[in-house]
């Protein structure tokens, strides 16, 4: 092989949770990573648990507060709350009140459905996207009370995620409409600062890398683009670098892995980038090792589970301190978790 192409990871299941019957449409591991919730179609939301024996139990199923399709759930940053988001076009926050979930807020406001439900690192804000092409800013106050400070118009389709930057306060959407677009706060209000296009076809995820210094997006038109942010490098002479608005460039492309469109992506703590998608497959990458010759950033695919599920694999997740575990889950409702070695 030659120098800088990365080692190949091997790729182990290690359980298969079964609770639904349905399709499991998305998965958030708790911060501290004891919990796995998952939800989908069957209107719940359930909470998995890896007990010491080595199995995994559904310690609870948390129902009756959607009518409709759960898209997916998210953690706060303390793990005392857990969002979800319908088709019913509300949200629920759901608290952990001595190890039991109680919903004690529902957020409506949107026409239809919720897309997307995501706490920012404080724990304080809360960011929704919806079918109804906007994005809401929601605040917390000490009551959990929550309170809609902003409406972002901006999207001219659907919404599909949202991900917070993990040291600033800005925002990311990705959309029907084949964009991404960064939103920070202008004091008062919130706006849309850049529009990243590039994608062919709509942008189902996006994901930063841990340094918030470059972002990878998974769209339907089957690529994966890195982004990465070049304000910094724009220096003047005999000055400091100035404030420029952050600036978000498209430095690598990487087609001709997945067949169908790519669902989800998740950015790990080790670098190592997950995906997964419409052909049943997930997928490994990690850049390559920078030398003095190298021009740009160049990824490579680094392990590959082809019949990861039995139909589409609609979300993978890293654990968040164990980063050589992942989860993911289909439409065949099963939810699998894996371990990676090198």
């Amino acid at each position: 092989k030659m120098e800088g192409v990365n080692t190949v990871v091997n790729i182990e299941k290690v359980a298969t949770l079964n609770g639904s019957i349905e399709n499991v449409w998305h998965l958030a591991w708790s911060p501290r990573g004891n919990l796995l919730a998952s939800c989908g179609s069957d209107k719940t939301i359930r909470l998995w648990r890896l007990e010491s024996n080595g199995n995994w139990v559904c310690k609870a199923v948390l129902e009756g507060a959607h009518q409709r399709t759960i898209r997916k759930v998210n953690w706060s940053p303390d793990g005392r709350y857990l969002t979800s988001c319908s088709f019913d076009a509300t949200t629920t926050i759901w608290e952990n009140q001595d190890g039991d979930f109680e919903c004690i807020a529902t957020l409506e406001g949107h026409e239809n459905e919720v897309k997307d439900a995501k706490f920012d690192k404080t724990g304080t804000l809360l960011a929704t996207c919806s079918r109804d092409k906007t994005v809401w800013i929601w605040e917390m106050d000490g009551d959990s009370q929550f309170e809609c400070i902003s409406v972002l118009p901006g999207h001219t389709q659907d919404v599909k995620s949202l991900v917070w930057h993990p040291t600033q306060e800005i925002l990311v959407s990705t959309s029907y409409d084949d964009t991404i677009r960064f939103w920070s706060s202008t004091g008062d209000d919130w706006e849309s600062y850049q529009t990243l296009t590039g994608h062919q076809s709509t942008v189902w995820d996006a994901s930063f890398d841990p340094t918030g210094e470059m972002l990878v997006s998974a769209s339907d038109d089957k690529t994966l683009i890195i982004w990465k942010n070049m304000s910094m490098e724009m220096v003047t002479d005999n000055s400091k670098p100035k404030k420029t608005s952050n600036k978000w460039m498209n430095v690598c492309r990487l087609s001709g892995f997945h067949k169908r469109a790519i669902y989800s992506v998740d950015w790990g703590k080790s670098g190592i980038i997950v995906t997964a998608g419409g052909d049943n497959s997930i997928k490994l990458f990690s850049q390559d090792q920078v030398t003095s010759d190298s021009v740009g950033l160049t990824f490579s695919c680094v392990g590959s589970v082809e019949k990861a599920h039995t139909s589409d694999v609609n979300c993978v997740a890293w654990h968040p301190i164990d980063n050589n575990v992942f989860a993911s889950c289909g439409d065949d409702g099963s939810i699998n978790i894996w371990k990676i070695s090198r």
